[in-house]
């Protein structure tokens, strides 16, 4: 097959550097162009990729008239994700949107919606699918290693989004708190929040790990700090409670951990704890082993956690692996799952503004 034609469309979020690295370095893709509103925000990716000036737009349907794309990744804004999403698969392209899915349950099914009519692929990239551990856990499960789930419990985050930029390039204090007003992270407006940016990473996969459970009630608080913090838009901290017919779970995000997981690991350390009826699983995010216990090994051991294998290793080379034999999406990457953890979200969202439990309504089959 000829290689998949990619483009990039808006560079808000800094992992889109990542992601266009793995196009440039997939045999089966081709970057053709990139777009953001602003051409200062994509010249790391110009010179990177030596993109030539009629590789670069300003505007969305210039990017997609001109260079004819089979794939785009999208990394908007959270509040833009739907109507930039819908506006690309209207115009026939498969979309690859980075996490979150939306900054609400009805704007995740307009995506929905636009990529059914289109006929045209949509997927959501959680990064944290492509951390051995966290996969592994999901095989054990699947296997009966720990009996049926009954709680999940995850904590998540890092010291905050303006700390690292692109190819995680760390920013200092001082920049940090320049740049805080101005970004888009910190703006209720444009989806940020570290509730919408990380509690769809423990819902999502949550729901991937219980079955599917469909929750009963939400109870969710965030902080309401004194001093300078006090004038953010947007929490920077929040703990979920998410009650199921098989027990009570947990969800806790933070922008302000001691230290980012990805160098080391903070305390309480980001990850998962799952709970089943005949053991337990500790995954955490970037270690390369597990910790299970069952009641062969009460006292846990440790399960190195299997390297990923192409084309399952990375988010292109899933994609492109479905594209070229007519897969579909599975797990968090999927629409399906993705839109339960999304269900979550709107309930959690809405009890800590309403500061009350929200009973979840099952939708009608």
């Amino acid at each position: 097959m000829s290689p998949l034609r990619v483009v990039g469309i808006d560079f808000s979020h800094m992992h889109m550097g990542d992601n266009l690295r793995l196009v440039a370095n997939h045999p089966g893709c081709k970057l053709v162009g990139v777009c953001d509103g602003s051409v200062e925000n994509m010249q790391l990716a110009i010179g990177e990729h030596s993109l030539a000036s009629d590789q670069v737009f300003t505007e969305v349907d210039a990017c997609l008239e001109a260079t004819q794309p089979d794939l785009a990744i999208l990394c908007p804004p959270t509040g833009l994700h739907a109507d930039v999403a819908c506006q690309v698969l209207r115009r026939g392209v498969h979309v690859m949107l980075e996490k979150p899915f939306a900054a609400s349950l009805a704007e995740a099914d307009r995506m929905i919606e636009a990529a059914t009519s289109s006929g045209k692929l949509l997927a959501i990239n959680w990064p944290m699918m492509w951390m051995p551990a966290h996969r592994m856990t999901k095989r054990l499960i699947d296997a009966g290693t720990i009996g049926d789930v009954i709680e999940v419990h995850y904590y998540g985050g890092n010291r905050g989004p303006l700390f690292h930029t692109a190819h995680k390039h760390e920013a200092t204090a001082e920049e940090v708190a320049h740049q805080k007003p101005k970004s888009w992270f910190y703006q209720r407006a444009h989806g940020g929040g570290s509730m919408l940016d990380y509690l769809g990473y423990g819902v999502t996969f949550g729901s991937w790990y219980n079955g599917g459970q469909f929750p009963l009630a939400v109870t969710s608080v965030v902080d309401q700090p004194a001093g300078p913090a006090a004038e953010l838009e947007v929490d920077e901290h929040s703990i979920t409670v998410v009650r199921y017919a098989t027990g009570l779970s947990k969800f806790e995000t933070r922008w302000g951990t001691f230290t980012d997981p990805w160098t080391n690991q903070p305390q309480p350390k980001c990850g998962f704890n799952i709970v089943g009826t005949q053991g337990t699983i500790a995954s955490y995010d970037y270690e390369s082993h597990l910790t299970v216990q069952t009641h062969k090994y009460p006292a846990g051991t440790q399960i190195a956690a299997e390297r990923l294998a192409f084309p399952q290793d990375g988010p292109i080379a899933c994609l492109v692996d479905c594209l070229e034999n007519g897969k579909t999406p599975e797990g968090p990457l999927s629409p399906s799952v993705s839109r339960l953890g999304q269900t979550i979200i709107d309930a959690a969202v809405r009890s800590a503004a309403e500061r009350c439990t929200v009973a979840v309504a099952e939708p009608s089959p």
